[in-house]
């Protein structure tokens, strides 16, 4: 029983380090075909802690109590089963919840201050610079005034339309103090 308890430790122990440090190596060769076991509470990391506790919870009982065989992996299990529930619980379920995406919306530039990069014609194209989230984003942008914007003015989005963004120049008041949003 106890050489179980070592290769559960073992394997345990070695699919960590393989998928910290191969993770993403894996994951590309394997091109999801291990997919099927991410089902709701049966994640990798969750059955690999499980695993590895069974083997580690066993071992212990082995050499510090007088245990037969049988308890030792009824209480093996217990142990791992609450372990893993407390990993799913405690630490997969919430970082399902909070992953945060870079991805954004055109239209939801309506409304932010950006800054002309490329001269805008009164009639025709330039380009915008927006700030969106921790980045800069440049798109093509047109004049809604319908008058010229040299490179370097500050300028307010006021619509998206047909992937172009319709910008006027943003008129700063004295004493207002304008963040880049």
């Amino acid at each position: 029983m106890e050489a179980l308890f070592w290769g559960c430790l073992i394997g345990g122990v070695l699919f960590a380090v393989v998928t910290v440090l191969l993770g993403d190596v894996l994951s590309g060769a394997l091109d999801g075909m291990l997919d099927f076991l991410s089902v709701d509470f049966f994640k990798p990391v969750v059955l690999a802690a499980g695993v590895t506790v069974f083997g580690g919870t066993g071992i212990m009982l082995v050499k510090y109590t007088d245990l037969s065989s049988m308890p030792q992996v009824v209480i093996s299990l217990l142990v791992a089963i609450l372990l893993s529930i407390a990993v799913y619980f405690g630490y997969v379920r919430p970082m399902e919840n909070s992953e945060n995406s870079t991805g954004f919306s055109i239209q939801e530039l309506a409304g932010r201050i950006g800054e002309v990069t490329i001269p805008l014609p009164a009639e025709g194209y330039g380009e915008v610079m927006v700030r969106v989230g921790a980045g800069n984003t440049l798109h093509i942008a047109s004049s809604f005034d319908k008058t010229p914007l040299v490179a370097g003015v500050r300028v307010v989005v006021v619509e998206v339309a047909d992937g172009v963004l319709r910008v006027s120049e943003l008129e700063e008041r004295k004493g207002d103090d304008y963040e880049h949003s």
